[in-house]
């Protein structure tokens, strides 16, 4: 769906400049959990080996949510579901302030599975940025859509120490400071898509579709299961091993005497890789398709285990081009997985489909975020990140398998 000039229509701009400033705002709800997520549990409990269950809980979380966004996105368009799935993540923030206050692990170990609602919205929003992109540009709306996560992702996490500074002046633990600029990112990103999303893109485009009077044909319907699959075991693998390594570097730079700040610094860093490649990766898909950059993403997630495996502990250079090559892979496999998806599914189950897939995609951050502190504290980080390259290494084959025959969904089904 491209004007005569070969751009976005204008309703489709509207759409993407009001999905990047909700995701600018989204990026620094992200990126507290991630930072100190793991920090707060072992605080709270003193010990490491479920250090990794805060991780694991906002995955669960994340994964309900993403389910009930898809739905409601279905039913009552992109701008209801985007809208709500923020306010949850807001209210997620909140109680796990409430929690640091008063001591209560359950309430925190709750907000945080609550909190995991924001994570959700802020994947599925690359969905809508795509709704009525034009199928040779939509690796790049994907992207648009993604790197606008970047700017709150990289100012959050050195927001850390200012904002454990000003909670502590307020009486609330310093490693809950940046749950309060979270939730306060949260719920503006959620006033932002509930009045200015319009044309609801998901809507819009269903109103600008072909007619579909006739059942799929058979070959058609085993094309969009196929893509399906491809699409998923992509995304499933690269967040899997991405979340593993992630959520332990906190702890392993702590363990080897790093400060809060250069761990703000190197998770900042791996943040920006996981978005800011965006333009680059969608431009990939366009050009040459999506599944030589899905290949991509498994070689360089390779290449990010066995690095962060080997550096010395002390060395921070190392450690940081680790996590930046961990989050080059995800964005790799996130743009590509995205494009075989929704290049396969009809528009008129498009949203549960994508919210389905998305709760693969939380439920395998999940096991990497729940195991990963166990497999630390029995083994060490070299182990962990090693077991991430090694799962990297699958997604190879698994792509050789499930791509052979594969072929985009008829255009009558899409926009």
């Amino acid at each position: 769906m491209t004007d005569a000039a070969g751009t976005e229509p204008p309703e489709q701009r509207r759409i993407l400049r009001v999905l990047i400033a909700a995701q600018i705002l989204s990026g620094a709800g992200l990126a507290a959990g991630i930072t100190v997520g793991a920090l707060l549990a072992q605080d709270m409990l003193n010990t490491t080996g479920l250090a990794g269950l805060p991780a694991a809980l906002f995955t669960v979380g994340s994964a309900a949510a993403a389910a009930g966004v898809g739905r409601l996105s279905d039913r009552a368009g992109r701008r209801a579901g985007l809208t709500w799935g923020y306010a949850l993540g807001a209210l997620g923030c909140a109680g796990v302030v409430i929690a640091a206050v008063i001591g209560n692990v359950p309430l925190l170990f709750a907000s945080f599975f609550v909190y995991g609602a924001g994570t959700a919205t802020n994947l599925q929003a690359r969905y809508a940025g795509a709704d009525l992109a034009d199928p040779a540009r939509r690796g790049r709306a994907v992207s648009a859509v993604l790197v606008a996560t970047t700017l709150g992702g990289v100012l959050g996490p050195n927001l850390v120490a200012p904002m454990g500074s000003l909670a502590a002046a307020w009486g609330i633990p310093p490693l809950a400071g940046p749950f309060l600029l979270a939730g306060a990112a949260y719920a503006v990103a959620a006033l932002v898509l509930g009045v200015l999303l319009r044309p609801d893109p998901l809507l819009r485009a269903r109103e600008l579709a072909v007619p579909v009077t006739a059942t799929p044909a058979t070959g058609a319907q085993e094309a969009a299961r196929s893509g399906v699959v491809l699409g998923a075991a992509v995304m499933i693998l690269t967040q899997l091993v991405m979340v593993a390594i992630m959520t332990m570097t906190p702890i392993h730079m702590a363990a080897h005497g790093h400060t809060l700040g250069a761990a703000g610094l190197v998770i900042a860093i791996h943040v920006a890789a996981m978005f800011l490649p965006s333009p680059i990766s969608g431009r990939l898909v366009d050009r040459l398709g999506p599944v030589p950059v899905a290949v991509a993403s498994g070689a360089t997630l390779l290449v990010a285990g066995v690095l962060a495996a080997v550096a010395p502990g002390e060395s921070l250079v190392v450690l940081t081009i680790a996590l930046a090559l961990l989050g080059l892979g995800w964005n790799l496999g996130l743009v590509s997985g995205t494009a075989i998806i929704t290049d396969a599914v009809p528009l008129e189950r498009r949203a549960t489909t994508q919210g389905t897939v998305d709760v693969g995609i939380a439920i395998s951050g999940t096991g990497g975020g729940l195991a990963s502190g166990l497999v630390v504290a029995a083994a060490g980080f070299p182990v962990l990140a090693l077991a991430g390259a090694a799962f990297a290494l699958a997604i190879v084959p698994i792509v050789a398998l499930t791509s052979r025959g594969r072929r985009p969904a008829p255009a009558a089904s899409g926009t």
